[in-house]
């Protein structure tokens, strides 16, 4: 089987935390590769943002990412990436027929790649598979009130795929219900595959790891440490947490407490000293350090030396850093949105917190960090509950998916019924 995948946002190869990478680049790069490792042939198609990066990059056997050429290499913003769709879907098209390459699948992720695989899929005369990843609809329903709304051409730019895709793949199983309830989709054709992590690199360690990631990050050993890791934008909510650590400070002005906020700023609208500025502000500033995004290698580390990490985001399809982090021996407190009450046992791997005020928040950290014995058990279960996900299951579900897209022959001159996804 060889599989047409992509991504033209964002590179798979792109380290998660910086623009607009993040958990999406995480899935879309575990996939593949766990997909080529059972002998699928995965090219992964995304846009070229510097020629030093070669046309074609041989990840590993069987995996590729190619680097389409669609408008000038940098200073093209997401929200501008609409404009180069027919470039994109032109160098996809000239590439695959100067190699002679055939498919027998796409699969496109984000509504951008979406628009480029509705095309090439009839182009191709092959099936067509979508991940939103996130959703217009879903994002403006939940965003915060100072955060800027999604745009209707989004909106309906996914209500598209979701007509004209042969199979719509999602995270959860709240999410395949969003798509029905926002974009009227067909269940049949939705199917739900569940992320993973790879629970060898996320890991608890043994007994000194705490102790020695503490040290490498220069954090004091008796404090309590909480962190954020992702992009630094409001809908991921770091502002929630610095607001919650200042009313954790109100509360007890001598508690020993460390917050890291590992990421970078994310879209045209952030300001990247924002957070900074308003840690300043609520004079918290002393307790907050703020680091530049890692590599998954040395994310262990950030994970490893807190005592709990947050989530507050306005909405997550799944959350992968909350199954890192619990992979890593940390219990997570989260928001309770999207797929997050997934992600977290409530109560055994951590809790669920309703909205974002701060003052819940505080009181959830509070929690947390004050009683030792709960924590630490939450911490043991959570290595457990996290071993559940993984990315080669995600992959054998996938594999198992795209082979029944590909029997049931459902492509553009065929009947598309065979999937329950005619109108």
């Amino acid at each position: 089987m060889r599989v047409a995948m992509i991504s033209m946002h964002t590179s798979p190869l792109q380290q998660p935390g910086v623009g607009d990478a993040g958990g999406m680049n995480v899935y879309v790069l575990s996939t593949a590769t766990h997909l080529a490792r059972r002998g699928i042939q995965v090219d992964v198609y995304t846009r070229a943002t510097r020629p030093s990066q070669g046309e074609i990059v041989e990840v590993e056997k069987n995996l590729r990412v190619i680097n389409i050429v669609a408008g000038p290499y940098e200073g093209v913003e997401k929200e501008e990436l609409p404009t180069q769709l027919t470039a994109f879907a032109g160098g996809v098209w000239q590439f695959v027929r100067c190699h002679n390459l055939g498919y027998d699948l796409i699969h496109s992720h984000y509504w951008l790649s979406g628009q480029v695989g509705w095309l090439l899929r009839d182009l191709f005369d092959i099936p067509f598979v979508h991940t939103a990843h996130t959703l217009a609809a879903v994002k403006n329903t939940y965003r915060a009130a100072e955060d800027t709304p999604e745009s209707e051409a989004r909106r309906i730019c996914e209500q598209q795929l979701v007509d004209n895709a042969d199979l719509l793949v999602v995270n959860t199983e709240e999410e395949a219900q969003d798509l029905v309830t926002y974009y009227d989709a067909t269940k049949a054709k939705i199917a739900v595959v569940a992320p993973g992590a790879d629970t060898e690199l996320f890991s608890p360690g043994d007994g000194r790891a705490t102790e020695l990631a503490r040290r490498q990050l220069g954090i004091p050993l008796p404090a309590k440490v909480v962190a954020f890791i992702g992009r630094l934008q409001t809908f991921k909510g770091p502002q929630v947490l610095i607001k919650a650590v200042a009313e954790l400070v109100k509360r007890d002005p001598e508690r020993n407490m460390r917050v890291l906020i590992c990421g970078g700023a994310s879209g045209q609208s952030t300001n990247p000293h924002e957070y900074r500025d308003l840690a300043c502000e609520l004079g918290v500033e002393r307790r907050i350090r703020f680091l530049d995004p890692r590599p998954p290698e040395e994310l262990v580390t950030i994970y490893r030396a807190a005592d709990v990490v947050a989530v507050p985001s306005y909405n997550e399809t799944f959350g992968l850093v909350a199954i890192e982090a619990q992979a890593s021996g940390t219990p997570v407190v989260a928001a309770r949105t999207g797929g997050l009450p997934i992600a977290v046992a409530e109560g055994e791997t951590g809790l669920l917190v309703e909205g974002h005020e701060a003052t819940a928040w505080a009181d959830a950290l509070e929690e947390i960090l004050d009683d030792d014995e709960g924590r630490q058990r939450m911490a043991r279960q959570a290595v457990h509950h996290a071993a559940t996900f993984s990315w080669d299951a995600s992959a054998e579900h996938l594999a198992e998916l795209y082979q029944e897209v590909i029997d049931a022959e459902v492509t553009p001159s065929k009947n598309r019924d065979a999937l329950g996804g005619g109108k």
